[in-house]
């Protein structure tokens, strides 16, 4: 490990009542993450909601100070309610996100926000006239300290310039414990609007790009033609208009013995050096977990474990943000932008079939 210092770890953003949230819409597992981050960054958590009892029970069961809600209205009514976190399924993402601004609340949505550029639209017009956050939960860079210690590096100039980045996002399908949405192309939005977001938000964010062109894009289903709403595979080479340049490849071809759901792995590369990132497994080592970061530069080769070393700011980042009205954590425009540019490389794809 080299000498670079290490920043002290985030601290609870708001005192105990002080920022308080709710949950509403509950498909997708990621809800956990994101109330475990926003809880440990100080925020307090009041209601749930969603349409499914069980899913309610199974949340209060994790966070037993959930109040149930009755309905949505009522959770939305709350005075007392900042942020409403959701991971519903992802094309009823936006129309919950409108409701949850229209009451005067900021909005923290999992990935992918919306699934068309109609949706998109309505959310750029409705954050803009309400004032309100519609802040994503692009949870590979956000919640990965692997990530935020790769960040740090990057902006302490330890590999100059970055020049390109290679994401790879492949994860287990456990078809039998799908939901039907989760194979209605439709409504998931298709593999590189719902997982390839995570790496072209990482492409934006790593080379400091406001926005990108995608060249090529592909999605398709090489192994799965009993759903054959499913797409199994997918890349994409991006271009800034910085010159950085960018390839990723998602796909859900885990195979059952590897100890964790993906290799998550991040390449990113400068004019005076490279880091590579790897998120959620150290592959054979025996030990468990993951955040595992390798680079090299002008003064040597170094490996650090960052599990339980940086933490994860952005959480506290956004708490403050929503009460100062600030925009540290995440800009709207570069949420937002991510977004599109899903939405385009999913769009290029679909047009080469």
């Amino acid at each position: 490990m080299t000498a670079f210092p290490l920043p002290q770890r985030p601290m609870p953003a708001a005192k105990p009542g002080e920022f308080c949230f709710s949950a509403a819409g509950l498909a997708h597992g990621h809800i956990v993450g994101m109330t475990r981050g926003l809880l440990e960054a100080g925020a307090t958590l009041a209601s749930v909601w969603d349409e499914d009892p069980q899913k309610v029970a199974a949340f209060v069961r994790a966070f037993p100070q959930a109040h149930p809600a009755r309905c949505l209205d009522e959770l939305l009514g709350a005075p007392d309610v900042r942020l409403v976190a959701s991971a519903a399924v992802p094309s009823e993402r936006c129309a919950l996100g409108l409701r949850v601004m229209a009451a005067g609340k900021d909005y923290f949505v999992d990935k992918a926000p919306v699934t068309t550029l109609e949706q998109l639209e309505r959310a750029r017009l409705a954050a803009s006239k309400t004032g309100r956050k519609y802040m994503v939960y692009y949870s590979e860079r956000l919640h990965s300290e692997a990530a935020t210690f790769a960040d740090l590096l990057i902006r302490s100039g330890e590999i100059g310039r970055v020049i390109h980045m290679d994401g790879f996002g492949p994860h287990r399908l456990g078809a039998a414990s799908r939901p039907d949405w989760f194979f209605d192309k439709a409504r998931y939005g298709g593999i590189l609007c719902d997982i390839g977001s995570h790496q072209l938000e990482q492409f934006l964010y790593f080379t400091g790009s406001q926005d990108a062109r995608v060249l090529s894009a592909r999605a398709c289903n090489l192994a799965h033609p009993e759903h054959p709403g499913l797409e199994d595979f997918g890349d994409c080479t991006v271009t800034a208009p910085n010159g950085a340049t960018g390839y990723f490849r998602v796909d859900w071809f885990t195979p059952d013995g590897l100890s964790t759901w993906g290799d998550g792995r991040t390449f990113i590369v400068g004019t005076d050096g490279f880091v590579e990132l790897r998120k959620y497994v150290d592959l054979a080592s025996g030990r468990p977990g993951g955040n595992m970061v390798y680079w090299a530069n002008r003064h040597g080769e170094f490996r650090f474990n960052a599990e339980g070393q940086v933490g994860c700011p952005f959480f506290s980042r956004l708490i403050r943000d929503c009460i100062e009205r600030t925009e540290n954590a995440m800009t709207q425009e570069h949420a937002f932008r991510a977004a599109q540019l899903c939405l385009e490389a999913q769009a290029l794809a679909d047009r080469a079939h």
